[in-house]
């Protein structure tokens, strides 16, 4: 949808009971990308009347997860519904005098009691809107009844709040997850008892899980929010391409989308009205991609910073030697604890224990292997440490293997220096341990294999 003379204006309103939920940084992420794409304005809305629920703990989290997804909004003064309780006021007095609106004693709350209410007087009609995502909706509103808007004259509950705000802030467009849509025609009901101008509503559908039911903190648990993504080291403009791409492509097969291209390519009439399924496994594809276009030096401090957790101790020197591996084979940065936990690279740390009978290869005898790694060991020794590189040792070595079998020649190095199954290539594992360190190694397994 382009921009038309009026000047488009949505809002992200969350409400501060909770962490900031996965599927609540999606709907942002699509507001954001609309009204840029539209020249319009976004704005942020705190709706945090809910006293007991609401905690400054949620609201922060929210507006460091926006800042962190890019989403430049005016944060530092958001609107928050708490403090406009005598705009509120306002409107309800207007629609009681006006006779849009009037109290209403409900059931007993207390013995001998009874709870007023103000209800909106309903006109019990048809309502008509357009969708952008889902087209033309028509509602017989006679159902709804006269509904109550308020418990009393200071306490409007959420629908007409809601109206309020979005009057008072200008808000055209109104860009929701799709539960929002049964509210719609009893807010359009209370727009039009307050002479306020119908909004343009679209409607996203939720993000499922892969079993198609919805994202729950209650089954999930933190897995929803999207401060567990940040702790595990996803990048945000991995977070934002992925997000656009529930509910919506380009049109093309084009994945990864710079902000400015989302917001180049962006029609929210293309957003689907099924639920979009969260898939972690394409979320991880979506990291490891963004993680390669880093640059060397931030992708560095980014792992060293994690390996600093686990291996407080160890040298820089070690950890420096594991940034390239560790570079190419992480999804996200936590991976860098979860691999180093796992003790696959404690053969840095400490020479390995092993079966003796490992080092030797498929059909081969101890005494063959013997002779194999005494000739790498003799190749490895007339070397100097500055040689110990992944070509030059390879360029020494390779012709060896040539003769002798790759199998035969590179097994029993490898499994000498690592003292596992499945470790990194032996040329990169001389590298690692330099000259003093591989040759001791060697020379423990010579041992090893001239004593069977």
């Amino acid at each position: 949808m382009e921009n038309t003379d009026q000047k488009i204006i949505a809002r992200f309103p969350p409400s501060p009971t909770g962490w900031f939920h996965i599927g609540n940084a999606r709907t942002a992420i699509f507001n954001y990308i609309f009204v840029k794409r539209n020249n319009g304005l976004l704005r942020f809305r705190l709706e945090d009347t809910d006293k007991e629920r609401s905690k400054d703990e949620y609201a922060q989290d929210i507006v460091s997860g926006l800042k962190w997804l890019g989403l430049d909004i005016d944060y530092d003064k958001p609107y928050k519904q708490s403090e406009h309780g005598e705009t509120y006021k306002k409107y309800i007095e207007t629609m009681i005098r006006n006779g849009t609106a009037y109290f209403s004693k409900e059931e007993v709350k207390e013995e001998g009691q009874r709870a007023e209410v103000i209800r909106l007087k309903n006109q019990n009609k048809k309502i008509k809107y357009v969708d952008m995502v889902r087209g033309e909706i028509e509602v017989d509103t006679t159902e709804l009844g006269d509904f109550v808007i308020a418990k009393s004259i200071t306490e409007p509950i959420y629908h007409l709040a809601v109206v309020v705000d979005d009057f008072e802030m200008g808000v055209t467009h109104v860009i929701r997850g799709e539960d929002g849509i049964y509210n719609t025609p009893r807010q359009i009901l209370i727009q039009e008892a307050i002479g306020a101008p119908r909004p343009i509503y679209a409607h996203m559908p939720f993000i499922l899980n892969e079993d198609r039911s919805k994202l729950s903190k209650r089954k999930q648990g933190e897995l929803v929010s999207l401060s567990y993504y940040r702790k595990q080291g996803y990048l945000p403009e991995a977070i934002v391409n992925y997000l656009s791409l529930c509910g919506w492509n380009p049109g093309t097969e084009q994945e990864i989308l710079s902000m400015d291209e989302l917001v180049e390519k962006f029609d929210i009439t293309k957003v689907q009205k099924s639920g979009a399924i969260f898939n972690r496994i394409k979320l991880n594809w979506f990291n490891k991609e963004y993680i390669k276009k880093l640059p060397a030096g931030e992708r560095n401090r980014l792992i060293l910073e994690r390996l600093d957790k686990v291996w407080p101790e160890v040298s820089l020197e070690i950890k420096n030697n594991l940034l390239t591996i560790l570079g190419d084979r992480i999804s996200y940065f936590a991976e860098v604890e979860t691999i180093i936990q796992s003790g696959e690279f404690d053969f840095l740390l400490k020479s390995p224990d092993y079966s003796t009978k490992k080092l030797i290869w498929k059909g081969e005898t101890a005494q063959n292997t013997l002779g194999y790694l005494k000739a790498v060991h003799s190749l490895l020794e007339s070397m100097t440490e500055n040689d110990f590189t992944e070509s030059t040792t390879k360029t020494v070595i390779w012709p060896l293997t040539e003769k002798s079998g790759r199998g035969n020649v590179l097994w029993p190095l490898r499994y000498a220096l690592s003292g596992m199954d499945r470790s990194p290539d032996p040329f990169i594992l001389l590298k690692m341990l330099g000259r003093e360190e591989t040759l001791k190694r060697l020379t423990l397994a010579e041992k090893r294999l001239s004593s069977l």
